[in-house]
């Protein structure tokens, strides 16, 4: 009887800790996602594994998806289907807010994330009747925080349809629907916008995806009314990377590799880059150094909680409720996280180097 009793038990607390890890355990922020709603995006479930291959091959050598304007042109193709691989693992696991931000004393990093979002809202003076572009902006987390914060109307774009259609839904469950929040999909390096129809923009972590800067940029200021600000958080190698040390260079490449990027850029490139497509440079600061407390806090996961996710995503996947394929996906993204971690601690990378632009209001100004 009293083994009977225990097996019972057992059973019990066994089914307990299954439901709790697998149908309760949410995203980082606002229950958006659950381990059982892993779907990958857009992609049907048995292209996951196909699909995956395919973008590991071709991000494999990241320095040279942009060598050439063949190869430079299918990394649209590959960051979308990038994209359709962890959305729902960045949902689940992060937030709604895709990017880092650096850890406030005594503050969660939820308020931590909405702190380094409202800071682009103050940057570009954005208040009510003005119309903003979230360029690259994912499920819409920060879209949402800025709409909140300042009184505007965001307009975001992403080249993923899957999240489009993910930000929407947000959206609508925040209160922040059209017009106050609105999504469009399509590619920041040809934006389906008129010429001078936003009064501010804002890229908050995206455009490290685009092969040439300029392009991205360039845009930015085609649809920019004059005199209007811009701010980018960018992805970049600080001065203190070694091209020379194989540590260095294996750590920039494992970023490069496991989060869609056609090579990073160098930090004393970026305010250049922006001047040649005519914006005028405000302000230029790397959000990271201190007094600012590290950003890679939240990667540091213990390996505990590691193999507690990668546990439930096996038995996803062995049960069929998840797609095969998605445990590649997790442990791609987990490795990614070391190499993050590493080039935040070495502080031979940033995920922040702030940019606040202006449009000129004249030619004349421009010289």
């Amino acid at each position: 009887m009293e083994a009977a009793t225990m097996a019972w038990t057992a059973a019990v607390v066994g089914v307990g800790l299954v439901y709790w890890f697998v149908w309760v355990m949410g995203a980082a922020e606002v229950k958006g996602k659950r381990a059982v709603d892993l779907k990958m995006g857009s992609i049907t479930r048995d292209k996951v594994q196909d699909k995956y291959t395919q973008y590991w091959s071709f991000f494999r050598r990241p320095k040279e998806t942009a060598t050439t304007a063949a190869s430079a042109e299918k990394v649209p193709a590959f960051v979308d289907t990038f994209y359709n691989l962890v959305t729902d693992i960045y949902e689940w696991g992060w937030g709604q807010s895709f990017h880092f931000s650096p850890s406030l004393p005594g503050r969660s990093h939820r308020d931590a994330t909405r702190v380094h979002e409202e800071r682009v809202a103050d940057l570009l003076g954005a208040r009510p009747g003005h119309r903003l572009l979230d360029v690259g902006c994912g499920v819409g987390g920060p879209m949402r925080a800025i709409a909140a914060h300042s009184g505007s109307n965001v307009v975001g774009i992403t080249i993923n349809e899957y999240q489009v259609n993910r930000a929407r839904a947000h959206n609508r469950k925040a209160g922040l629907d059209s017009p106050r929040c609105e999504v469009v999909c399509g590619n920041f390096l040809s934006m389906p916008f008129p010429d001078g129809s936003f009064d501010g923009a804002y890229s908050i972590e995206a455009t490290c995806h685009a092969p040439r800067l300029q392009d991205v940029y360039g845009e930015v200021f085609r649809v920019l009314k004059p005199g209007g600000f811009y701010v980018s958080y960018e992805w970049v190698t600080t001065p203190l990377y070694r091209a020379e040390d194989p540590e260095h260079v294996e750590c920039i490449h494992g970023i490069e590799r496991g989060d869609a990027l056609p090579g990073l850029r160098r930090q004393d490139e970026i305010s250049s880059i922006a001047k040649e497509v005519g914006f005028e440079v405000v302000k230029e600061q790397d959000l990271a150094l201190p007094p600012a407390l590290p950003w890679w806090t939240r990667l540091k996961m213990g390996r505990v909680a590691y193999w507690r996710n990668s546990l439930v995503v096996r038995v996803l996947t062995m049960l069929r409720i998840a797609p095969k394929g998605v445990s590649e996906v997790h442990e791609m993204l987990y490795e990614t996280a070391q190499h993050l971690t590493r080039g935040g601690e070495t502080g031979i990378f940033t995920p922040m180097h702030m940019v606040l632009l202006r449009k000129p209001v004249s030619t004349e100004e421009a010289k």
